[in-house]
């Protein structure tokens, strides 16, 4: 048996074995539930509802927690420590086109990534120049603990993205830039334009499992209705009580009925100087939520596309 040692997890003591995160400690003594469905019931990973249960004491809680949620906060410690640079190599393994504009790109790697939710890392695909992604998970929710789940914006009169193939060598540097989820604070405000969506999906799924209570509104948005492939996932985060979630497209032409008209700065929430804003997308649209969240004082975590 491991060594054992008392951690204190929002003031209440708990045994749990050394190396475990207060997040696995917390899920652990069943302090918190690993998702809040409707109704007060607990949902499982694909949405279905059932009791929680803590883990068997010899079950490798991080194994299944850590590619996805980031570790809780210490209290009183705002933030955790950077996490080091780290390369992780592995191969394509799956392609998929989630809309005329978005292609879904999964490698495998030899060693698990460490990046948190938000974090974006430089990508490199054999033959191709870098690119500064976000690893995220498959519009369902899905991913292995070694894997990482990539959404590319593509142009679709054809490109680079479109030469990707199956076995073609992949390379992850990082983590880069400062968007990545942070438990607590106020209401949380996701924006995502294009395959921005892809961190914010990572930071939206984290969140809900988390901080099942906290307050979330999330914006999403796209030049075109057609490219607005994340119904799957917006479905799973309404589910779990996200009920203030807007799409919009910039285009005009034919809309689903759920679909507003215009650029995505303009259907966003009133802003509030106690809200965390976390926005994922182009330049143009990062940089007008900055302004925005400046305007009146919120915390805001840009994650630019590039």
């Amino acid at each position: 048996m491991g060594a054992r040692c008392s951690l204190v997890v929002n003031g209440r003591s708990v045994r749990v074995s050394t190396g475990d995160t207060p997040l696995e400690a917390a899920l652990a003594e069943g302090m918190i539930a690993p998702v809040q469905a409707q109704a007060g019931q607990s949902a499982t990973h694909h949405g279905s509802a059932r009791p929680v249960r803590r883990p068997p004491a010899h079950r490798s809680r991080s194994e299944a927690l850590r590619p996805g949620l980031p570790a809780a906060p210490i209290q009183g410690q705002e933030e955790a420590p950077p996490i080091p640079v780290a390369i992780r190599k592995g191969t394509v393994t799956e392609i998929r086109r989630l809309s005329p504009g978005i292609v879904e790109v999964v490698a495998t790697l030899t060693k698990r990534p460490t990046l948190e939710p938000g974090h974006q890392a430089l990508v490199t695909f054999a033959g191709l120049p870098a690119l500064t992604l976000s690893p995220t998970l498959r519009v369902d929710g899905a991913a292995e603990i070694n894997e990482a789940v990539f959404h590319i914006a593509r142009d679709p009169e054809g490109g680079p993205i479109d030469t990707l193939r199956l076995d073609q060598p992949v390379r992850l540097k990082g983590p880069v830039g400062r968007g990545q989820y942070r438990p607590g604070g106020g209401r949380l405000v996701l924006v995502a334009a294009g395959a921005g969506f892809a961190a914010i999906w990572a930071i939206a799924r984290a969140a809900r499992y988390v901080e099942p209570a906290r307050e979330m509104a999330l914006a999403v948005g796209a030049r075109d209705a057609l490219d607005l492939y994340m119904r799957e996932s917006l479905d799973w985060l309404r589910r779990t009580g996200v009920a203030r979630i807007v799409l919009c497209a910039d285009r005009g032409g034919p809309r689903p009925p759920d679909v507003r008209s215009g650029p995505l700065t303009a259907h966003l929430p009133s802003l509030r100087a106690t809200d965390v804003v976390h926005v994922a997308g182009d330049v143009s649209t990062v940089g007008a939520v900055q302004v925005l969240a400046a305007s009146v004082g919120a915390r805001c975590y840009p994650i630019v596309l590039g």
